[in-house]
């Protein structure tokens, strides 16, 4: 199984892939091969998998049929690995067995995690506060009529569209749930408390420029909004403080000093405290030569941060944007930016 660059593809799948019994191989690409996958190297036993990897990175050799029991895990790093357990567990028809989880991040995307195991008629586990999940003796339900199932729309990529419109505006997007309990729905907040334009309906989203102030923000739970509200902060009066960089560190780049790099280019000043990041705005943001570092979400901030700028901006390695949001630059332009590449 080839996971490309997808962190969250093998934290989620692996589990899974652990409940085959022929040996299986799981592979990366670029950089998902640098980045740590102990977890595994440490769960997966307790599970009866037997499992080699490349000293805690990829490859990983696999071979199950993963064997539910009582386990405590880590949740600080990130939720995918607890989603990717509770799904297996729930197909493997766990019963009386708890899966303990010491510091939980990301708790919205554990809540999503167990809406869509309902939705498809898994076992879904007692949730004690996120601090323990306890599957009971309830088998898995058949399915005896075909499900019907809408994805929602994607809140982490509609994100760097909405901070668009704060920032070049005016403009109106659809398809995203505001009822969703995806964690990065909270990028509304920020979009409020900046001061933009901004009229939330049950099918739409406005947004537009107005004199947009800087802003405090807790992004622990939803790391991932870090580059759009890096993009939106530079064109916000004043210092915007930003916490939760401690999550950024095992992204496909750090992205805390990548962001710190990428925006110093186009003259945006970015401190980093502790877990903290500070952000100057308002003093204008300069087009330049940026480059992706092959994250999907800096090419998009970069992006997003050029509508504005002075002078033109080129995004080096700009097709990075294929991994989550192929369309990107599609929609960009579609909002009357001038785009041009090779």
């Amino acid at each position: 199984m080839n996971c490309g660059e997808s962190g969250l593809g093998i934290r989620m799948f692996a589990p899974l892939v652990a409940m085959c019994r022929q040996p299986m191989t799981i592979v990366g690409e670029g950089s998902l091969l640098s980045r740590p996958m102990d977890f595994f190297d440490e769960v997966l036993p307790k599970l009866g998998v037997k499992i080699t990897s490349n000293n805690g990175k990829l490859p990983i050799h696999l071979e199950g049929p993963l064997q539910p029991q009582y386990i405590t895990i880590d949740g600080s790093l990130s939720s995918q690995f607890l989603t990717g357990l509770l799904m297996a567990y729930a197909a493997a028809n766990a019963g009386n067995v708890t899966i303990k989880v010491i510091d939980l991040k990301s708790k919205p995307y554990v809540n999503l995690t167990l809406k869509v195991m309902e939705a498809f008629r898994l076992p879904v586990p007692v949730n004690h506060n996120y601090e323990s999940f306890e599957f009971k003796n309830v088998a898995a339900s058949v399915p005896g009529n075909t499900i019907h199932y809408t994805v929602e729309g994607d809140w982490s990529g509609g994100a760097f569209l909405l901070v668009a419109g704060a920032i070049a505006g005016n403009i109106t997007i659809k398809g995203l749930d505001v009822a969703s309990t995806q964690a990065d729905k909270a990028i509304l907040g920020a979009l409020i408390d900046c001061g933009c334009k901004l009229s939330i309906q049950a099918d739409q989203i406005e947004v537009g420029p107005a004199p947009l102030k800087a802003f405090q923000f807790n992004a622990t739970d939803c790391p991932d909004l870090f580059p759009p509200l890096v993009a939106l902060a530079s064109y916000c009066n004043g210092k915007t403080v930003i916490e939760g960089v401690h999550r950024l560190t095992h992204k496909e780049s750090n992205r805390a000093l990548t962001l710190q790099d990428e925006f110093g280019k186009m003259g945006v000043q970015i401190e980093l405290q502790d877990n903290i990041m500070i952000v100057h705005g308002g003093n204008g943001v300069k087009g330049a030569v940026v480059h992706s570092r092959h994250d999907h979400r800096i090419a998009m901030a970069c992006a997003v941060a050029a509508l504005k700028a002075e002078g033109e901006t080129t995004i080096q390695e700009a097709g990075a944007v294929s991994k989550s949001y192929p369309n990107f630059y599609e929609h960009i332009q579609s909002l009357g930016v001038s785009l041009n590449g090779d």
